[in-house]
């Protein structure tokens, strides 16, 4: 009598009902969510260290950038605390849904945009028992046009448009919001993020602005150097005194200082506030 076989089972195929944790690993979901929330609320990486102390989790700027670039993840302590800390208590449940979708990819952003115009409303928001409760929201002038990635048209009137921000996240000192484009300024301020900037045109050396030059926008820090002899003219006064030439500084080391000629345009728009 032969021997019966019993067939081997095939490996199971991956199916848009399953979550696939190497796959969502792989494309880092999580380090992606976490970072546009950060983002989305205007947060830097130091703030968001100083929100999760506040939950009991002890973890510096430079670990959270790990996180968002996938590089290292929170343990399972940590994404709790992440949850409250960046108010996406929907991160897990995000996290699935992303991994095993149900509608297409349109139909993943209307649900999106339908789940924040509810939030919008300030009136379907939970608190920490999970009952409704009230937001106050207001309008801020916000720049359509991003810092280091600006035009001649830099923040001209025209260039804002009026957006809705919770009340608690915008310092009293603002004047505007507007979007950082590009890494010159990591690990402190990252691409995308939105800073609030207060409308000045004197800046202490040392402080972060947002600085017009040569027809474009810049995020950086102020500094400043005594001039090249062919300079030094610009920067004498009528008594003879020489003062030191404005410097643009970068925090990422990869781009170096750019002193500002005396011959462009050079103006500063306001601080950058938070930090």
């Amino acid at each position: 009598m032969a021997e019966k076989r019993i067939p081997e089972r095939p490996p199971a195929a991956r199916t848009p009902d399953r979550f696939q944790a190497g796959a969502a690993r792989e494309e880092n979901l999580l380090g992606k969510k976490i970072a546009r929330q950060r983002r989305k609320l205007g947060l830097s990486l130091r703030e968001t260290s100083r929100r999760l102390a506040g939950y009991g989790v002890a973890v510096q700027a430079g670990g959270i950038s790990k996180w968002e670039q996938g590089a290292t993840v929170p343990g399972a302590y940590q994404l709790i605390a992440l949850c409250g800390a960046l108010e996406m208590e929907e991160l897990v449940p995000s996290l699935l849904e992303a991994a095993r979708p149900a509608l297409n990819e349109e139909g993943l952003r209307k649900l999106r945009a339908y789940r924040q115009d509810l939030l919008d409303t300030g009136k379907y928001a939970l608190r920490e028992h999970g009952t409704a409760d009230y937001v106050e929201y207001i309008e801020m002038p916000f720049s359509t046009l991003a810092a280091s990635a600006g035009s001649g048209a830099f923040l001209d009137e025209g260039s804002f448009e009026s957006r809705s921000f919770p009340r608690n996240t915008v310092p009293p000192e603002a004047d505007f919001a507007l979007r950082v484009s590009g890494d010159s300024m990591e690990p402190v301020y990252s691409d995308g993020q939105i800073v609030w900037v207060q409308r000045c045109s004197v800046l202490e050396c040392g402080e972060v602005g947002i600085f017009v030059y040569d027809g474009e926008g810049y995020i950086k820090m102020l500094g400043q150097r005594m001039p090249e002899p062919e300079e030094e003219e610009f920067y004498r006064d009528m008594d003879g005194s020489l003062h030191r030439q404005p410097v643009l500084v970068s925090y990422n080391p990869a781009y170096p200082p750019r002193p500002v000629s005396p011959e462009a345009e050079f103006r500063i728009v306001g601080r950058v506030l938070g930090h």
